[in-house]
């Protein structure tokens, strides 16, 4: 069996990492129809999902997320790609928005012309 370990360091805390994990688990039912079920803790959440040829855990922390699967022999062979897709996935959920041309660059002084 190939597994896949993927850790992704966060400064979200934990409220906000919660609702990644789930927007990720529903990502993850209607893309690739797995089962997840979402067990909610004080300090960590958990994420188990399982379909034909997978299961595993998404670990929720309010500094990190931590995903452990375990591919069934024919998935196993497409282990590098799976993985990437994840990454791909989990990456896009966790990119914090890029801030407006408006907020990010510094205002334009504006020159008066000389009286006469």
């Amino acid at each position: 069996m190939a597994e896949l370990n993927i850790v992704r360091e966060h400064a979200l805390g934990l409220a906000k990492a919660r609702k990644i994990a789930f927007q990720w688990a529903e990502q993850a039912e209607q893309e690739f129809a797995m089962q997840c079920n979402y067990a909610q803790g004080k300090h960590t959440d958990e994420v188990d999902f399982v379909r034909s040829g997978v299961k595993g855990c998404l670990t929720v922390t309010k500094t990190h997320f931590e995903l452990r699967a375990q591919l069934g022999f024919l998935l196993g062979t497409f282990k590098g790609t799976i993985e990437a897709e994840i990454v791909k996935n989990l990456d896009a959920l966790l990119a914090v928005p890029a801030t407006s041309k408006k907020d990010s660059a510094p205002a334009a002084k504006k020159r008066h012309a000389p009286r006469a």
